[in-house]
């Protein structure tokens, strides 16, 4: 029997039942990477021998009567993450040796969870692109079509899933780094609420692994179920030990509803500065009609959305001006000079952009102040909705676009091309106010390329998302694995 697909819950009770070791699971996701990962590249450093120690040792455990929640399940871990005695390079060339002492703070709540690490995952070039690839490790192709990419920054976890590379990857997520590889693959990913999973060591190389607070970004679970995502984020939720969990404990209230027809949803399909590919805007509907069958109640119209245009600039603002403080740009004085060349006119995302990259403190603080409220706005909404169902990029996977500048590429909607990072606007919807967000397959696009949308919560209610994922996946079906040279059809539903 092969057991490279099966959720990581069925694994676990498989394991407990005796069905199968954690070396047999650990040897078969071995002997699959090593099959065929050559053209997809997303376990860009393999950890075989201390996976096979390490299973070796959760079989003894199991054998003990021994009981955690991921007690020899094989998983895998974004290369931004550190683990001890293998190395943590975020991509860049010149930290191709760096090799950090200690694991980071989620990767030993996996470990202590029981799990079998296989290795890590590919990423982009300091954690800064919408694909996967760097001068290290090479390209991450998409599992279902080669010439396009896996997306990024968490590409290498959502191909390694898409390809049975273990059950469940730890992956991060401020640009849609989550998201959108999850999309592209065909996987399930959850952006937590901000805060909620403490991010210690997924830090860039040779960088102190200090307890730091992040803004807008993430770390988070990927899997291929949506009951896996639940699983691992029990995992990975509560406060970092040496700050916050001094005092403070986790508790997540209980999703809102547990039947399909309690949920009261919002969908958006149209954005005001960037259209919606006819794949993606199929997505949508599906799961809307889907959610109308099943009793939901769905609108497609609130004034209490907040207003997306400002949503969309507010977050380029704080994405921009919080990257180029964390990797410093050259050339400061000329970026100033261009931004005094533009038109107050131009309130184009390229110039918001462009303007972030000189922000001041105070500029800075005036766009946080704006994004309280825009929380607020979200808080009025989910009094009236339980969730938001809405795109999480334009398109589906697009083709490997490794133009040396990005600001010079372009991303094609239906034939029609506009600015690369523009299709940033549905991922920055829930990151900027740091709301939870779940991705979930939604079907096919005319290709048979994997179409997901993104299921967007309450802040700190992460469970309200994850639960409505759980039923849709009942009602239109989940994860399919790739079947190279074969157009892939809908997805069966689960039972």
């Amino acid at each position: 029997m092969e057991w490279s697909f099966h959720p990581a819950e069925e694994l676990v009770s498989a394991l407990r039942a005796g069905a199968v070791t954690s070396a047999e699971l650990t040897d078969e996701a071995i002997a699959r990477i090593e099959r065929d990962d050559e053209v997809v590249n997303a376990i860009c450093v393999p950890d075989f021998d201390r996976a096979r120690a390490a299973a070796r040792r959760a079989d003894q455990a199991l054998a003990r009567g021994e009981d955690r929640p991921l007690l020899g399940v094989p998983v895998t871990v974004k290369e931004s993450y550190n683990i001890a005695g293998l190395p943590t390079t975020w991509g860049m060339p010149a930290h191709r040796d760096y090799v950090p002492a200690e694991d980071a703070v989620q990767v030993s709540r996996l470990k202590a969870a029981g799990a079998v690490v296989l290795g890590k995952t590919n990423v982009p070039l300091g954690l800064q692109d919408i694909q996967s690839f760097n001068d290290i490790y090479g390209t991450t192709t998409n599992p279902w079509e080669p010439a396009r990419t896996s997306g990024g920054s968490s590409g290498g976890s959502a191909a390694a899933l898409a390809c049975g590379f273990g059950a469940l990857s730890l992956g991060s997520d401020i640009a849609g780094s989550l998201r959108t590889p999850a999309h592209f693959c065909g996987v399930y990913a959850h952006k937590p609420t901000l805060g909620l999973a403490p991010a210690r060591g997924m830090v860039p190389p040779a960088e102190p692994a200090l307890p730091v607070e992040l803004d807008l970004a993430v770390v988070g679970p990927m899997a291929r179920t949506a009951r896996d995502l639940a699983l691992l984020l029990d995992i990975m939720a509560g406060p970092d030990p040496l700050t916050h969990g001094v005092a403070h404990r986790v508790a997540l209230p209980p999703a809102r509803h547990e039947r399909l027809g309690d949920f009261r949803v919002l969908v958006l399909d149209e954005h005001p500065l960037l259209p919606t590919g006819s794949a993606v805007r199929a997505g949508v509907h599906r799961v809307a009609a889907a959610l109308a069958d099943g009793g939901a109640r769905v609108e497609r119209h609130s004034p209490l959305l907040p207003d997306l245009t400002e949503a969309a600039t507010l977050y380029m603002q704080l994405l921009v001006s919080g990257s180029v403080a964390l990797f410093p740009v050259d050339s400061l004085e000329q970026l100033r000079i261009r931004v005094a060349g533009l038109s107050a006119d131009d309130r184009s995302l390229d110039a918001e952009r462009l303007r972030a990259m000189v922000f001041s403190h105070r500029d800075w603080l005036e766009a946080n102040y704006r994004r309280e409220i825009h929380r607020h706005g979200w808080r009025r909404l989910f009094a009236e909705f339980d969730a938001v169902v809405c795109p999480i990029t334009p398109t589906s996977a697009f083709p490997h676009d490794h133009h040396p500048d990005p600001l010079e590429r372009r991303i094609a909607i239906d034939g029609v091309e506009y600015p690369y990072f523009d299709q940033l606007v549905w991922a920055g919807l829930a990151t900027m106010p740091g709301l939870p967000a779940t991705a979930i397959p939604a079907g096919r696009s005319p290709e048979g390329l994997p179409v997901g949308v993104q299921l967007i919560g309450p802040l700190f209610e992460d469970r309200t998302p994850l639960r409505l994922a759980e039923l849709l996946e009942r009602k239109i079906g989940g994860f399919q694995a790739p079947k190279p040279g074969v157009p892939a059809g809908p997805a069966p539903a689960r039972t």
